[in-house]
C-alpha cells in the first residue's frame, strides 16, 4: 500500500484529501505545519508528498526544495495561487505537479495515481545495458537518467528528463502541449497545460546555448514543440 504525506494547515481540506485517497486504497498521514511536515518527510519513508504552499513555520516552496535535495519521491504542490510565477518557482524547485485550488478530489486522486504509477515504473526497471540516445551533441542515458550536452553533464528533474527524452526519441515530430502533458504526466491536461511550457523553458535553459534561438527544442507557433535533428 502506497504511503502518502499531506502537509496542509487547513484541517478541513486535509481531511477531505485524506478521505478520498484512503477510499482509493492509499495509506495517508497529515502534518498541519511546515516544520512538522519537513521533519516527517525527511525522517520517514513515503511514496508521495502533497504540499500546500501557504504553511506556517516552513512554507511549501522551502519544504519542496528540502525534500527534493534528499529524495526523488514524487511531489505535488497544492495552492490557491494561480499565477504562473508560483508554478514556475514550484516546478523549478523539483515539484512534479502543481494543482490549483479549488480542485475536485477525484482530480487529485487521478494525479496521485498517475505519478505513483510512473515512479514505480522508473524504480522497477531492470534494464541491464544502458539505453543511450545521442543527437547533435546531446547524450541521454535513459538507464542512468543522465544528460550531457557537448560533454558537460546537465542536472534535470524527473519530468524534465522524461520530456526531453520523449521529444528526442520522436525527433522532427510536432507535439501539442496537450499531447505532451498526456504522454509525460499520464493524464488529460484538465485545462492546465502551463506545466508543459514551464518544463520546456527549464530544459532550454539547461541544454541550449541561446534560449532565444533554440537549436534543439523548437516552438511551432500555434501547434506545439518538436525536437529538431
Amino acid at each position: 500500500m502506497s504511503r502518502i504525506l499531506i502537509v496542509e494547515d487547513e484541517v478541513a481540506i486535509a481531511d477531505l484529501e485524506k478521505d478520498y485517497l484512503e477510499l482509493s486504497g492509499f495509506e495517508v498521514e497529515i502534518a498541519n505545519d511546515g516544520a512538522t511536515g519537513l521533519e516527517r518527510a525527511l525522517s520517514e519513508d513515503y511514496d508521495l508528498f502533497i504540499l500546500d504552499l501557504m504553511l506556517p513555520e516552513v512554507d511549501g516552496f522551502e519544504l519542496c526544495k528540502r525534500i527534493r535535495e534528499n529524495k526523488n519521491t514524487p511531489i505535488l504542490l497544492v495552492s490557491a495561487k494561480k499565477d504562473d510565477i508560483d508554478k514556475i518557482r514550484g516546478l523549478g524547485l523539483g515539484a512534479d505537479d502543481y494543482v490549483t485550488k479549488p480542485f475536485s478530489p477525484s482530480e487529485l486522486v487521478a494525479r496521485v495515481k498517475a505519478h505513483l504509477a510512473r515512479y514505480e515504473r522508473l524504480i522497477s526497471s531492470n534494464i541491464v545495458e544502458n539505453d543511450i540516445v545521442e543527437i547533435r551533441g546531446i547524450k541521454i542515458d535513459k538507464t542512468a537518467r543522465r544528460v550531457w550536452v557537448n560533454g558537460e553533464e546537465k542536472q534535470l528533474t524527473t519530468k524534465e528528463f522524461d520530456l526531453l527524452t520523449f521529444l528526442a526519441e520522436n525527433s522532427n515530430r510536432v507535439f501539442s502541449k496537450e499531447e505532451l502533458f498526456r504522454e509525460i504526466w499520464d493524464m488529460e491536461s484538465i485545462g492546465d497545460i502551463a506545466t508543459v511550457t514551464v518544463h520546456i523553458k527549464k530544459i532550454r535553459e539547461k541544454i541550449e546555448m541561446n534560449t532565444n534561438k533554440p537549436q534543439y527544442i523548437e516552438t511551432i507557433w500555434g501547434v506545439g514543440y518538436r525536437f529538431k535533428v
